[in-house]
């Protein structure tokens, strides 16, 4: 099985800490296997070194999600 290679280009923050084993749930701009990289919410270990499944935003996706979240009362 081929690595996978990814790079945390830029770190936004964190949404969530799980207490019991210390992952975090962030949004960050990542690139995998060297590819343009896009706006992802995941769960991180402490280190980066593992991360559970998230899911890819492009740009303009992060933007419809801002307005959409900007337009609900909370």
């Amino acid at each position: 099985m081929p690595e996978i290679k990814f790079d945390v280009v830029k770190e936004f923050g964190v949404i969530s800490e799980n207490a019991k084993n210390g992952w975090t749930r962030e949004l960050n701009l990542v690139s995998w296997n060297d590819r343009e990289p896009k706006y992802e919410l995941r769960d991180w270990s402490a280190d980066k070194s593992k991360m559970n499944k998230g899911f890819s935003m492009t740009a303009d996706e992060v933007k419809n999600l801002r307005d959409l979240l900007n337009s609900i009362d909370l």
